[in-house]
């Protein structure tokens, strides 16, 4: 009797096993899975096996048909693919973390005790610092160097704007540079960018002419602030930071990212060397983040892109260049059809001329690559749009990219479908400007500012990102500023451009697989099907965009069946 009990026992185990007759490599179940495909509903439980997802289904289905090495329990927890940041910058957050933190500084005074902070605890040769934003400090003024020279007369300080189209120099660093003289003889550096200057008290009076009552001016006194492309002679001598400093920074922000869910950046920018260090990075295994990398037009760039077309290393993907259109709203550097508002002598301008773009779009369209053009401003997104009609009517399915669209003439919306331009917008810039942007643009023209429903009606897909550094990695900061418009603050209250809102689903797969068919990775990524990656995401929370905004954030993230973050 003994023996049939143990028999019948042994048996029952056999036929169990071999019930599940396949295997996989990781098995997670009892999960509310999205898988983002259209009409699709939640699922229990995802098989994967190789770093590819081999089924989906309910608990039963899955847990009976596989045997797995690992498996997950995610206790009802929401499960999505990976979120892409369609448009970020790791390169330029890594170097934020090493440089002084200006973020969020509320007076000139703050940031100058930040610096003087960091200095006495790094004491660096060069000091640079990154984040400040006029826009927060009483009478939204732009600096001026005076005290900064003061307090550093001999070593060179170069201050970012928070966007990174504006630097404030002190003079030890202006002299070192030679700024003025080859912003003077350069027409492209004078073309695509400014000095804010001021009227200077002169200690003698030269001529009449320069006299203004009894007290003479020198009204070409840089005041230390650099817009856009007269930045490029300070650029030029700028030390990078020691590449130990630099490494440990990347793998930094990566874990951040992960924190969130954030399994991909589309990196809008990078030059040789960047791309190499990354690549390094990769080879050792560091660095699993997913990168659909955009170079930017140099010599070099352009060199690789013709010797090797479409470039696929490890998880990074290169088939893109990124150029600047114009500048940023908040340093009047954006190229408007009009005057600006605050500022009657000035319209903003083209960093790269209409030759030269004619000139990288010709490039792009012989080695098969993206163009994704910075715009900002409504008259360089009108000469985009127009510019992009040519490849349409070559190559329909082209997806070149306006990257921000921030600006836009309502009238020239309907272009975006005529010409086929993929719109890649950060809903988060729209909350963050909404305290000032009119009084640059004026309210005649919001109608077209940060209109991603509009967009959206157009094309009928929009890659949704951060900008980050300029804004914070947090995607579920994008999800309430694009469906509830405000910040993670509630301010507005009752959303700016509320008209403008787009729905929660449809900001997800701005997230998810609107985000990989603007990179052309709609194969591999951004929905959880059958043969794709499985680079997937549990989340602690519920993901949901209520009206209150809703803090979240990744309880375990999974890259091609890797566990590459956890909170356990």
């Amino acid at each position: 009797m003994k023996l049939s009990f143990i028999f019948i026992t042994t048996s029952l185990i056999l036929l169990q096993s071999c019930m599940k007759g396949e295997s996989a490599d990781l098995v997670i179940h009892n999960a509310s899975i999205h898988t983002m495909e259209d009409g699709a509903k939640t699922f229990e439980a995802i098989a994967i096996k190789d770093g590819k997802i081999i089924e989906v289904g309910s608990e039963r289905q899955i847990l009976n048909k596989y045997s797995a090495e690992k498996y997950i329990d995610a206790a009802g927890k929401d499960v999505y693919p990976g979120f892409t940041d369609a448009h970020g910058h790791i390169m330029s957050y890594a170097r934020q973390k090493l440089s002084v933190d200006l973020v969020g500084c509320k007076s000139y005074d703050e940031m100058l005790v930040r610096i003087e902070k960091y200095q006495s605890k790094h004491n660096r040769a060069f000091i640079i610092g990154r984040g400040w934003d006029q826009s927060r400090w009483k009478g939204d003024e732009m600096p001026t160097n005076n005290r900064l020279n003061e307090l550093f007369p001999d070593i060179p300080v170069c201050l970012f704007r928070i966007d990174g189209h504006a630097l404030l120099a002190n003079d030890y660093l202006i002299k070192k540079s030679d700024v003025l003289k080859k912003f003077a003889e350069d027409e492209e550096l004078n073309q695509g960018g400014y000095i804010i200057t001021q009227q200077a008290k002169k200690k003698h009076n030269t001529s009449i002419a320069n006299q203004i009552g009894s007290i003479a001016f020198d009204i070409v006194a840089p005041t230390g602030v650099f817009v856009d492309n007269a930045m490029n002679p300070i650029l030029d001598i700028l030390p990078d930071f020691p590449k130990e400093e630099l490494n440990a920074a990347i793998l930094e922000v990566q874990h951040e990212l992960f924190t969130y869910g954030v399994t991909g950046v589309h990196e809008a920018g990078l030059k040789r060397f960047e791309v190499e260090l990354l690549e390094e990075l990769m080879e050792n295994e560091s660095l699993p983040l997913n990168i659909y990398a955009m170079l930017s037009p140099t010599e070099k760039n352009i060199e690789f892109a013709r010797k090797e077309g479409i470039y696929q290393n490890k998880s990074m993907l290169i088939r893109s260049f990124k150029v600047y259109g114009d500048g940023a709203m908040g340093s009047r550097g954006a190229f408007m059809k009009e005057v600006y508002s605050d500022s009657h002598e000035h319209q903003g301008y083209l960093t790269t001329s209409l030759k030269r773009m004619k000139e990288i779009a010709t490039i792009c369209e012989k080695v098969n690559y993206q163009m994704n053009t910075h715009a900002i401003g409504d008259s360089t997104n009108r000469i985009m749009l127009e510019l992009y009609q040519d490849i349409y009517s070559v190559k329909p399915d082209h997806r070149w990219r306006i990257e921000h669209a921030q600006i836009v003439d309502p009238k020239d919306f309907q272009l975006f479908a005529k010409a086929g331009v993929f719109p890649s917008v950060q809903p988060t810039h729209a909350t963050s400007d909404q305290g000032w942007v009119e009084s640059r643009v004026g309210k005649e023209r919001m109608g077209g500012a940060y209109a991603y429903r509009s967009l959206l009606n157009q094309f009928g897909m929009m890659a949704i990102g951060t900008d980050f550094p300029v804004e914070l990695t947090n995607p579920f900061a994008t999800i309430h500023s694009a469906v509830n418009r405000k910040n993670t603050e509630e301010i507005p209250g009752n959303g700016f451009l509320a008209n403008e809102s787009i729905t929660f689903e449809q900001c997800l797969k701005g997230m998810t697989i609107w985000a990989a068919f603007a990179a052309f990775q709609e194969n591999e990524l951004g929905t959880l099907e059958k043969g794709k990656d499985a680079t997937l995401v549990i989340f602690e929370r519920p993901v949901a965009a209520p009206k209150e905004y809703q803090y979240n954030f990744a309880n375990t993230t999974i890259i091609k069946g890797k566990i590459v973050y956890t909170v356990e």
